[in-house]
C-alpha cells in the first residue's frame, strides 16, 4: 500500500487558526479531508462529533486525536493541524496543539487500520510530538507521519503481548519477575484509544519494574493472551469503553476496571491499583466459574448502585423483548388465521385435532391454534426472562436460575411483570451478596453451580410467595382496572397516549424508550381495550421518528449530508417496521433539532391514536401486522399526523440554524 494513501501534504495545515472550540477544529480537518476528495466533510464531521461527545480526545502531552469510522470517508485519511492557539479537548494536562482527524471508512480494509492504529501508537513517544512541534513544512510533517507508520522491515509482535516504544520488544513474563499484570484495552471504535492505552500502561509497567502484558481488542487482528500469560498473571487492569471478549478467561483474577481513557490518564495509578489487588483477599474478582467471586461487569467499574441496577433493568428488558416479538406477533398471527375467537378455543383445536382430522373451520382454523398456542407459550417465558436476566445482569450466572424462578411466583401469584422485576432485583442483590463470601478453596466451586442457586432461590421465593406477592398482585390489579377505565376517561386517556408518545421519542431504543414499551407489551396478557389501545399507542408513535426523517430528506435534500440522505432512504423500511433506532444516525448528528422535533410528532400520535381508540393485538410489526389492528384507518391517521409534524418542524429548525462546515 502506498504512503500517499494515508497523508499527503494537502492534509497538513501548519500554525493556521481553525477555530477556538472542538468542533470548529474537527469541522476545519474534515473541510481539509473532503477538499481532497476523500470524504464527504458535513458527514464526515458529524461522525467525528458525536464519537468526541462520547469521550473528549485530549490526550497528556498537548495533542488530540479525534477520530471515527464514517460511512462519508470514501479513503482512509488522516488530517493533521498545528494550532497557533491551543484548543482544550478535554485533557487533564491542559489544551492541545497538535490535532490528527482520524477519518476511517465505515468499512475500511485491515491494512488501513493497522496503520492509523500505527500513528496512535506513535503518538505515546515525545520525541515524535517533539518532531512535529518542531517540522517546517507540511513535506516534513508527512516524512514523520510515513515514518512511524510504515517503518521499514519492522518486526512481528510477540504474541499476546504489545510492542513498546523501547527497543526491545515486549515479551513474556520473565523469571523472577515481581508482578506480572494482564490487561485488556478497548473502545468504541477500535482504533486510537484502545491501543495508546495498552502502551501508556505497558511503559508505565516497565516505570515499576512490573511486566504489563495486554490485549488490545480493537480493529486490527491482535493475538489473544495465552492461557499460560493469564496464569502468570496476579491481577487484570479491564480499561475498556466496551464490553471485555473472553471476560471468563481471567475468572478469580483480582481486577480493576475503568473506561479506557484512565488507561491513558492514570496509567501508573491503575498498576499500583492492581498490584495492591493482587495482595488483597478481600479485592474484587472476575466472575467464573474457577474462584467463588461471582461479580459482575460492573465490579471495579466505580460505578455507584443506581447506575448497576438501572444497567440491569435494561438487560432484563433486552432479553425479554425477543419473547415479547415472537409471542406477540405469533398471537397476532393465529388471529389472522383462526379468527378473533381462536384464544377461547386454541387448546381444544389443538388437543382434539391434527392435521388428518382437522376441525370445523377447516385447515385455516387448525393452523391459527396452532400459532396461537406457540405465542401464549412463548408470552408464557416474558415475565420469567425479565426477572431472570435483571438477576443476570446483577450477579452473573448464578443469578439466572432463582431469577427465573422468582418470574415464574410472580406469573403464578398474579403478580405480574411488576412482580418480576422486583423478584429479579431480590434474586440478583441476594445472589450477589453470596458470591462476596470468603469460603474454603474446597467449596469455593460449588457456590456459583450449586450453593448460590439453591440457597438465593431459596429465599428469593420465600420472600416472594410469604411476603411481597400479594402487595404486588393488588397493585397489578388496580392498574388493570385504571387501564379498563380508560375507555370511559377520553380525556385521561389522551394525557397517557401523550406521555407514552414523549417517552417512545426521546432516546430512540434507550432506557426510556423501552420502558415505555415494558409498560405497554406487559398488558398485552390482559384481555381488555384499554391495554390493546395503550399497545397501538406505543407502537405507533415509535415509528414516527424515522419516517418523519425520511420525509424530511426527501423534502429538503440539500439541508442532510448524502450520508444523512442514503439513511433517509432506508429509515422509510426501518420507521414502516416499527424500528425506532432508524432515526439515531440524525439524532446523533444534530440531536438539538431532532430530538425535540421526533417528541412533539410522537406526543401527536400518541394523542391521536387513544383518541381514536385504536387497538393493537401484535406488540411489533408496523404496517406489517395491520390485520392485528383495528380500526386501521385510524391507526394510520395518528401516524401521517405525527410523522408531518415531526418532518416539517425538524425541516423548520434546520433552516433557522443549519450548521456551517468550514472548508478551511
Amino acid at each position: 500500500m502506498s504512503s500517499p494513501s494515508l497523508i499527503e501534504p494537502s492534509l497538513v495545515t501548519l500554525d493556521v487558526d481553525l477555530g477556538a472550540t472542538p468542533a470548529e477544529v474537527i469541522a476545519s480537518l474534515a473541510g481539509i479531508v473532503a477538499a481532497t476528495g476523500r470524504a464527504e466533510a458535513s458527514g464526515l464531521a458529524a461522525d467525528a462529533l458525536a464519537r468526541e461527545e462520547k469521550s473528549s480526545t485530549g490526550m497528556p502531552g498537548g495533542f488530540a486525536i479525534p477520530h471515527c469510522r464514517s460511512a462519508a470517508v470514501s479513503q482512509a485519511s488522516l488530517g493533521f493541524a498545528r494550532l497557533p492557539s491551543p484548543v482544550d479537548f478535554g485533557a487533564k494536562d491542559g489544551p492541545a496543539d497538535i490535532v490528527f482527524l482520524i477519518a476511517a471508512a465505515a468499512e475500511g480494509g485491515a491494512d488501513h487500520l493497522k496503520l492509523l492504529t500505527k500513528l496512535a501508537r506513535a503518538l505515546v513517544k515525545p520525541e515524535f510530538l517533539a518532531g512535529l512541534r518542531a517540522a517546517a513544512t507540511p513535506d516534513e510533517i508527512v516524512s514523520l507521519v510515513r515514518g512511524v507508520v510504515e517503518p521499514a522491515a519492522e518486526p512481528a509482535p510477540a504474541a499476546g503481548a504489545v510492542p513498546t516504544p523501547a527497543p526491545a520488544a515486549a515479551g513474556p513474563v520473565t523469571a523472577g519477575a515481581a508482578t506480572t499484570i494482564a490487561a485488556i484495552t478497548a473502545c468504541p471504535t477500535g482504533i486510537a484509544h484502545t491501543y495508546m492505552a495498552a502502551d501508556y500502561l505497558v511503559n508505565a509497567g516497565k516505570e515499576l519494574g512490573v511486566d504489563v502484558l495486554v490485549e488490545p481488542q480493537g480493529s486490527s487482528a491482535t493475538e489473544p493472551l495465552s492461557a499460560e500469560q493469564i496464569s502468570a498473571a496476579s491481577a487484570v487492569i479491564f480499561a475498556t469503553d466496551v464490553g471485555v471478549l473472553g471476560r471468563e478467561r481471567f475468572a478469580g483474577l483480582p481486577v480493576i476496571e475503568s473506561g479506557v481513557k484512565r488507561a491513558i490518564n492514570e496509567p501508573r495509578r491503575m498498576i499500583e491499583e492492581a498490584i495492591a489487588a493482587a495482595a488483597d483477599p478481600q479485592a474484587r474478582r472476575v466472575a467464573g466459574d474457577a474462584s467463588a467471586a461471582t461479580a459482575t461487569a460492573a465490579h471495579g467499574s466505580q460505578l455507584g448502585w443506581g447506575k448497576r441496577i438501572q444497567q440491569a433493568l435494561m438487560t432484563g428488558v433486552s432479553y425479554m423483548i425477543p419473547f415479547v416479538a415472537a409471542g406477540g406477533l405469533l398471537i397476532a398471527l393465529g388471529f389472522l388465521f383462526g379468527g378473533y375467537t381462536i384464544n377461547a378455543s386454541a387448546a381444544d383445536i389443538i388437543l382434539q385435532n391434527s392435521l388428518t382430522n382437522l376441525p370445523p373451520g377447516g385447515l385455516m382454523e387448525y393452523i391459527g391454534a396452532v400459532l396461537f398456542a406457540l405465542g401464549g407459550a412463548a408470552f408464557g417465558f416474558l415475565v420469567p426472562a425479565l426477572a431472570g436476566y435483571i438477576a443476570f445482569g446483577i450477579a452473573d450466572r448464578p443469578g439466572i436460575a432463582p431469577g427465573f424462578t422468582a418470574g415464574a411466583v410472580a406469573v403464578a401469584t398474579g403478580a405480574g411483570f411488576l412482580g418480576g422485576l422486583v423478584g429479579g432485583l431480590i434474586a440478583g442483590l441476594i445472589a450477589y451478596a453470596f458470591g462476596r463470601l470468603q469460603v474454603p478453596r474446597w467449596l469455593a466451586g460449588l457456590m456459583p453451580v450449586v450453593i448460590i442457586p439453591l440457597f438465593t432461590t431459596l429465599l428469593t421465593g420465600g420472600l416472594m410467595y410469604l411476603v411481597l406477592a400479594r402487595p404486588i398482585a393488588a397493585l397489578m390489579t388496580a392498574m388493570t382496572s385504571a387501564l379498563q377505565g380508560l375507555n370511559d376517561t377520553p380525556g385521561l386517556a389522551i394525557v397517557l397516549g401523550v406521555i407514552l408518545g414523549l417517552m417512545m421519542c426521546f432516546d430512540l431504543g434507550g432506557p426510556v424508550n423501552k420502558a415505555a414499551y415494558l409498560f405497554a407489551t406487559a398488558g398485552l396478557s390482559i384481555d381488555n381495550q384499554g391495554s390493546l389501545q395503550i399497545m397501538a399507542a406505543v407502537m405507533a408513535a415509535g415509528m414516527v421518528p424515522p419516517l418523519a426523517m425520511a420525509l424530511a430528506t426527501t423534502l429538503r435534500p440539500k439541508l442532510f449530508t448524502e450520508v444523512e440522505r442514503e439513511n433517509g432512504r432506508a429509515a422509510w423500511l426501518l420507521g414502516a417496521s416499527f424500528i425506532s433506532e432508524g432515526a439515531i444516525p440524525f439524532a446523533a448528528a444534530d440531536p438539538l433539532r431532532v430530538i425535540p422535533s421526533m417528541m412533539a410528532g410522537g406526543a401527536v400520535t400518541g394523542a391521536l391514536s387513544m383518541a381514536l381508540q385504536v387497538t393493537s393485538k401484535a406488540p411489533h410489526g408496523g404496517i406489517f401486522v395491520f390485520f392485528a389492528i383495528d380500526p386501521i384507518w385510524g391507526f394510520v391517521a395518528a401516524l401521517l399526523a405525527g410523522v408531518v409534524v415531526s418532518g416539517l418542524l425538524v425541516l423548520a429548525l434546520k433552516s433557522i440554524g443549519a450548521p456551517k462546515t468550514s472548508t478551511v
